[in-house]
């Protein structure tokens, strides 16, 4: 299993130890919304606030996974709740690695549903 399927499955899990066995005790970890947490006890913070804001990872389905030497990359589409709200979006993780962790890892959303282009714009 690769670090970036090991990180995913501890966030369905709701397990924050088997997060941070996936990161470097000096990782960077950024959101796609804009937070950046630094470090293992930034991390842990935040997973704990998540998860007592009932946060809930109902489902979390990589649809393509690659691994180029020290980097992963994984599409995915992210389906959870948060403080009573159902939420899904699609998105991309780039994950640097070292020392065999991850060292660095970034989140990208889509901001809306994708679709087939068909000559006109659906919103921008």
């Amino acid at each position: 299993m690769m670090l970036l399927e090991r990180y995913i499955a501890g966030w369905r899990a709701q397990d924050a130890n088997a997060i941070l066995a996936t990161l470097t005790p000096d990782c960077v970890v950024i959101e796609s919304f804009g937070p950046v947490y630094r470090g293992h006890a930034w991390v842990e913070q935040w997973v704990s606030t998540w998860l007592a804001e009932n946060g809930c990872v109902l489902d979390w389905t990589i649809h393509d996974l690659q691994s180029l030497g020290d980097l992963e990359i994984v599409e995915w589409t992210f389906h959870y709740t948060l403080r009573g709200e159902e939420r899904t979006f699609d998105g991309a993780t780039i994950a640097k690695l070292r020392d065999g962790k991850i060292s660095y890892l970034r989140e990208y959303a889509t901001t809306d549903p994708l679709y087939d282009w068909r000559g006109e714009w659906k919103s921008i």
